[in-house]
């Protein structure tokens, strides 16, 4: 495996190594010692899988607080633009983000650690995105950021007309209603 760090301390794109032949592909998709011998030591307690269609948008989305959640996101069908966004209050990269495309065709990963904002658009024509967090999911410990939010200024590579949200996430906040998250 090959795990880069991106421009935000802590977010980290890990592209496995894949064995193909004419029967098809291999690849391991985790290894806890090869994330350990990386930094990344969190336990993951809970899988997570989502299908959407071309132009769905989900997130921005966290947990806050003791139910706060690192994510391990990959997608098994289809294409995507992955977003992490600091939310950290102390951090230097504060409301910045990281954006990759994950797709079947690529195999990367992506892991984001506790104090970020997750969310994806969808690229294909329909997409399967699994996702392992750290921590059990607590509705009470929900927030979330509007998609389009100026401050955060995401290109989400979606025509606007073709932009699909749920009704809690046209409703979400902005970067300034953070709350402390420590």
């Amino acid at each position: 495996m090959n795990f880069i760090k991106t421009e935000i301390d802590g977010v980290v794109i890990i592209e496995p190594k894949v064995f193909e032949d004419a029967r098809g592909y291999f690849f391991e998709s985790y290894n806890e010692a090869e994330f350990v011998k990386n930094g990344i030591t969190n336990k993951f307690v809970q899988d997570n899988q989502s299908k959407s269609s071309y132009g769905v948008i989900r997130g921005l989305h966290c947990q806050l607080g003791e139910h706060a959640q690192a994510k391990l996101v990959r997608v098994l069908e289809g294409k995507v633009l992955d977003v992490a966004v600091d939310i950290r209050k102390d951090s230097p990269t504060f409301g910045k983000h990281v954006a990759v495309e994950l797709s079947a065709e690529n195999k990367r990963q992506l892991f984001i650690p506790r104090g970020f904002l997750h969310g994806f658009s969808v690229l294909s024509e329909t997409a399967v995105f699994a996702y392992k967090c750290d921590n059990l999911y607590c509705k009470d410990a929900e927030f979330g950021i509007r998609y389009d939010d100026p401050e955060i200024a995401i290109n989400w590579q979606i025509p606007t007309d073709k932009i699909m949200v749920s009704d809690k996430d046209k409703i979400a906040k902005g970067l300034k209603d953070v709350p402390d998250n420590r």
